[in-house]
């Protein structure tokens, strides 16, 4: 499973990525997290705010900080 984490480095993406590296060692899923700076690359996702993550190519969040559990709704499913 590949999660990505779009944003320029604010601190709603900082925390954003520190929600998904918890969650993602919470549930115990076999889990890349990467962290997507670069604004041509988000725009490639078609977001356009940020924070926003990316699990396996389908954007689950745009605009706004998930909390763990949220996160570990989306990953626990696969």
């Amino acid at each position: 499973m590949e999660i990505k984490v779009l944003g320029p480095g604010c601190p709603k993406c900082e925390l954003t990525e520190k929600n998904v590296k918890e969650a993602v060692a919470e549930a115990g899923v076999d889990a890349s997290v990467v962290k997507v700076k670069d604004v041509m690359e988000i725009a490639r996702h078609g977001v356009f705010g940020t924070p926003a993550v990316v699990v396996d190519g389908q954007v689950k969040c745009v605009g706004k900080v998930p909390l763990k559990e949220e996160i570990k709704k989306w990953i626990e499913k696969k």
